[in-house]
């Protein structure tokens, strides 16, 4: 038994601009809004990713894919995505503004997606648990 709290399956896409997310629907509606929260806050830390091209379906010919699969295998704690980045550019300041992707451009992406880790986990020990106290140290 493995508790797994995020699986990330990171594709490049080769029509759609900037990065966006694919995620899972769920019955529960609570679950469904928690899902919501790490796309967010990507969108806050990432300039080159739009939450507005983030998706959220069950699309029976997406079944096969990691995030379909695990999705409905892992417990509800669990948060399943696919990170699509396009292979081209991504948008900024309006539809006539596009910045071709770089290598450091991918780079800093990555280290977006880790700086929103930081974020998430600081803003979940805030909303679900009380905070722990600090150990006395000699």
């Amino acid at each position: 038994k493995i508790n797994l709290e995020f699986y990330i399956d990171i594709h490049a896409h080769s029509t759609m601009m900037n990065g966006f997310m694919y995620g899972n629907v769920f019955e529960d509606e609570e679950r469904f809004q928690r899902q919501a929260v790490f796309p967010k806050l990507l969108c806050q830390n990432a300039e080159d990713f739009s939450y507005s091209s983030t998706s959220f379906n069950r699309d029976a010919v997406k079944a096969g894919t990691g995030r379909r699969f695990l999705g409905g295998l892992l417990n509800d704690t669990s948060y399943c995505y696919t990170l699509e980045v396009s292979f081209y550019s991504y948008i900024l300041d309006g539809p006539t503004t596009a910045v071709p992707y770089t290598e450091e451009a991918y780079m800093k992406l990555g280290r977006n997606v880790a700086r929103t880790f930081l974020d998430y986990y600081r803003l979940s020990s805030l909303v679900e648990r009380p905070l722990a106290p600090t150990p006395k140290t000699r």
